[in-house]
C-alpha cells in the first residue's frame, strides 16, 4: 500500500466517501496537505484527513477504508504513516476519536492509543452515540 497526499484529481473518490467536505474544504485539504489517499495497485482504497487543534495537536478527523479492503491492515499502515508524518513535522502527540458504537476503538487501543475522554451530544443538532477520544504520544 502507498499513502499519498490528496491531489486535485482525487476529489471524486474522496468526496464519494467523505460527505462532510465541500469543494472549498477539499481544496483546503489539498493546499494544506492535511488529507491522504491510500492506494493499492494503483487503485484508491481509502482516505484520511486531519486538522490541528490549538495550533499544536494533530487530530485525525476521518479515516476510511473501502469495504473490500478492510481487515487487511491498511488502516494500521495508514495510521503509522500519519503518525510518522506528524512526528517529522515536530508534533509530540496525536489525538483520534470514534463513536462508542464503532469497532475502530479496538484498533486504536491495539495500536497504542489511550482513552482520554468522551463527548455526548444528546438532544443537539449533532445527536449521536458518545464520541470517544484517544491520545498517543509520538
Amino acid at each position: 500500500m502507498i499513502v499519498k497526499f490528496m491531489e486535485k484529481q482525487d476529489k471524486d473518490f474522496v468526496m464519494s466517501i467523505d460527505k462532510h467536505v465541500n469543494d472549498i474544504g477539499y481544496c483546503h485539504r489539498v493546499f494544506t496537505k492535511t488529507g491522504y489517499v491510500m492506494w493499492e495497485n494503483d487503485v484508491p482504497i481509502g482516505m484520511l484527513h486531519y486538522s490541528i487543534l490549538w495550533d499544536n495537536l494533530p487530530f485525525l478527523n476521518f479515516i476510511f477504508v473501502v469495504k473490500e479492503y478492510r481487515n487487511k491492515r491498511f488502516a494500521s499502515q495508514a495510521l503509522a504513516f500519519w503518525e510518522n508524518d506528524m512526528r517529522k513535522q515536530g508534533y509530540k502527540m496525536v489525538l483520534i476519536s470514534t463513536q462508542a458504537d464503532e469497532k475502530a476503538q479496538h484498533l486504536y487501543r491495539k495500536l497504542g492509543y489511550i482513552d482520554c475522554g468522551g463527548l455526548v451530544f444528546h438532544h443537539t443538532p449533532f445527536d449521536q452515540p458518545m464520541e470517544l477520544f484517544f491520545r498517543k504520544v509520538l
